[in-house]
């Protein structure tokens, strides 16, 4: 089975391709057809998440923000080619702390 982290890093790219079709469509005049493979991505981002070792789905939305503003980060490097900026990548660390606290907390 899958890590947490694993699971978490996969919904999340999911996650950003899926808002990204309707970004592109919205935003960039892209064709609608992209909201198709768009909806399934956010479908598949869905039933990710429901993969993941919590026991409440608070716990495993909250976690997985963490990693979602590192991936989100990530993208907009890869995909948008643009530089993070330092606050970026400082409010990123912030997020992926707590992701580890929310994770490695005792229950």
């Amino acid at each position: 089975m899958p890590t947490t982290l694993a699971i978490y890093a996969a919904a999340a790219l999911a996650e950003i391709a899926g808002c990204f079709a309707f970004w592109s469509v919205l935003r960039l005049g892209k064709s609608p057809l992209w909201l198709v493979p768009g909806g399934v991505s956010l479908a598949l981002f869905a039933w990710l998440l429901t993969l993941g070792n919590a026991e409440a789905a608070g716990r495993a939305y909250a976690a997985y923000g963490g990693i979602y503003i590192l991936a989100s980060l990530g993208w907009l490097v890869l995909v948008e080619r643009v530089s993070p900026t330092r606050w970026d990548l400082i409010g990123a660390a912030l997020a992926v702390l707590g992701c580890i606290v929310i994770l490695a907390g005792r229950r």
